[in-house]
């Protein structure tokens, strides 16, 4: 996990531009490099450096004696790196996994380069030789980006917003600054003032396709067809493979760990592992919420099972609420349960950084997307539209969950790892017949339930156990967190603020207290940049007015919570 920033064709000095780059600092405490392009004087590199993988040649942007002309700043980690590396007998000058992007690109191009990638990532490479920029994300935007392009050919990019924000351009209006999306590709054409154009923008990888470096990676005991038993033995390989390919580091692994059935899956199968391959540490699994909450009853379940080092972090509303505005300056989003869930997340990450030395963490995000584990499929009209509104919620993840967990692990310095996107895993749940996927017997997840069934990798009562939303699980159901933030709120917005709010805020107008504070909030530090979230997270197929699960009326809480 880094920070890159770059520019191409700058009309102000560089030196004062330069001081953007410190704005995502953050995202890489180890080591900081600004660099300028040969040859282009307009045109230059940042790079903050969160050191994961080959401590000694490890600094970027990257560059190898045999490409000379190649320049790469990226962020994220390439899991199938030694594996492309012996496929094709490459001569790497390094042991930095990014590495790999060079040789794959000077053999096959672009494209085939992004497709073969086994990793979360977000890259800027620049070929001087044919003088051509290109920018990419991974599948799932686990690595942010973002980019600014003016009219006349300034290109900005910056792994978060908040580094573009103030960078000068010669344009009267301010610039837009957009998300690159995930799964994509450009390439722009690098004039010889700097300046650049737009040739193409394509798609390589969409969750729904097999990726391309399947093929290399063979997995003994994967079956065919869709017979139930074949499918739940096909899960549990590809799981343990996604957690398995993730203990690649030099950094001491954790865990968040909730006490949900995700987060529970991530960390017994990290600690077998870590087992396996002789780890010569234990795991630290870390959790959040007040003393009496589900998630830490949960949680201790858990821990106690499969023998972690457990850490617990106290969660009290009041330190939530006056960590708000951090929040959501660092999450650059205005989206009411993201911005809940994000409190706890940030703030454990803060505990992990303050109290620990773990700096990997691996986590559960995306299971509740792929495998329709949202309480609301409980009400889908059909198979088809659940499967449907499961690869909706996938392609969004950028704009909700997994921009949650980058930007509140980012701002610490950590690293977050996140087996349940791993591209080969997705890709074959999403193929298994629709009817198989959605909620049975009226519990969420059955399949993937199911498939860890008997194996006492996790308690049976934690396997089962209800979906609680990280947010609402901090806090006992007596009193759910957003009930205490709203009570906060509530004096601090007046019903004509309210009444007003469409005036003072067009788009995605918000229609709550809660929501009016915290975009109040968004636009002190992003003023006009409401458009980075196209719309607001909600449940589908019920008639909701919060995106709490707890205020659903199909929601039905554990006994023993």
């Amino acid at each position: 996990m880094c920070g890159i920033w770059a520019l191409f064709g700058s009309d102000e000095c560089l030196t004062v531009q330069c001081t953007n780059a410190m704005k995502i600092a953050h995202r890489g405490p180890d080591a900081f490099r600004f660099e300028n392009v040969n040859g282009f004087t307009n045109c230059c590199f940042g790079f903050h450096r969160l050191a994961i993988v080959d401590q000694l040649y490890g600094m970027q942007p990257l560059r190898v004696k045999k490409f000379p002309y190649l320049w790469l700043c990226y962020n994220g980690e390439i899991y199938n790196h030694i594996t492309m590396k012996n496929q094709f007998e490459f001569d790497y000058q390094t042991k930095v996994d990014g590495e790999i992007l060079l040789h794959l690109y000077d053999r096959f191009g672009i494209e085939k380069m992004a497709s073969m990638l086994d990793g979360v990532f977000a890259f800027i490479l620049l070929d001087t030789a044919n003088r051509k920029v290109y920018l990419g994300r991974d599948t799932y935007g686990v690595r942010p980006l973002f980019r600014l392009l003016t009219d006349d050919g300034f290109l900005a990019v910056s792994s978060e917003a908040k580094g573009l924000l103030e960078i000068k351009t010669s344009m009267s209006t301010p610039a837009k600054i957009i998300p690159f999306p995930p799964g994509y590709f450009e390439m722009f054409d690098l004039k010889l003032n700097g300046k650049v154009q737009s040739l193409q923008m394509d798609r390589f990888h969409c969750c729904t396709e097999e990726p391309k470096h399947a093929s290399y990676n063979n997995l003994e005991g994967l079956g065919t067809g869709f017979e139930l038993e074949t499918v739940k033995s096909n899960i549990r390989i590809l799981f343990e493979d996604a957690v398995k390919k993730r203990l690649m580091t030099h950094r001491r692994i954790g865990c968040l760990l909730s006490g949900g059935l995700d987060s529970s899956l991530v960390a017994a199968t990290l600690v077998k592992l870590a087992k396996e391959e002789q780890l010569k540490y234990p795991i630290q699994t870390f959790s959040i919420g007040a003393e009496d909450s589900p998630d830490a009853v949960a949680a201790r379940k858990v821990a106690a099972h499969i023998n972690s080092e457990h850490h617990e972090v106290n969660f009290t509303p009041e330190e939530g609420i006056r960590m708000l505005e951090d929040v959501i300056f660092h999450l650059e989003s205005y989206d009411i349960t993201t911005v809940r869930a994000s409190v706890g997340m940030y703030l454990i990450s803060k505990y992990i950084r303050e109290k620990t030395d773990s700096v990997v963490i691996f986590s559960g995000e995306g299971s509740d997307e792929l495998a329709q584990g949202y309480i609301y499929f409980h009400k889908a009209p059909s198979p088809k539209a659940a499967a449907e509104d499961s690869v909706r919620l996938m392609e969004e993840l950028y704009l909700f969950d997994v921009l949650r967990a980058d930007r509140t692990t980012a701002a610490h310095g950590l690293e977050l790892r996140v087996p349940f996107l791993d591209h080969r895993f997705t890709a074959y749940y999403l193929s298994l017949p629709e009817e198989m996927r959605v909620p049975k017997n009226g519990v969420e997840k059955h399949l993937l339930r199911e498939s860890f069934k008997g194996l006492n990798l996790i308690p049976d009562e934690i396997l089962w156990r209800r979906k609680e939303a990280f947010s609402d699980g901090m806090t006992c159901e007596k009193k759910s967190w957003y009930t205490s933030l709203q009570e906060h709120i509530e004096s601090k917005v007046n019903d004509s603020q309210l009444e007003k709010a469409s005036d003072l805020f067009p788009f995605n107008p918000p229609t709550t207290k809660e929501g009016f504070f915290i975009r109040q909030i968004f636009e002190k530090y992003y003023p006009g940049r409401s458009k980075w979230i196209p719309h607001y997270w909600m449940p589908r197929w019920i008639k909701a007015t919060d995106p709490s699960a707890r205020t659903l009326c199909i929601y039905k809480p554990d006994k023993d919570q």
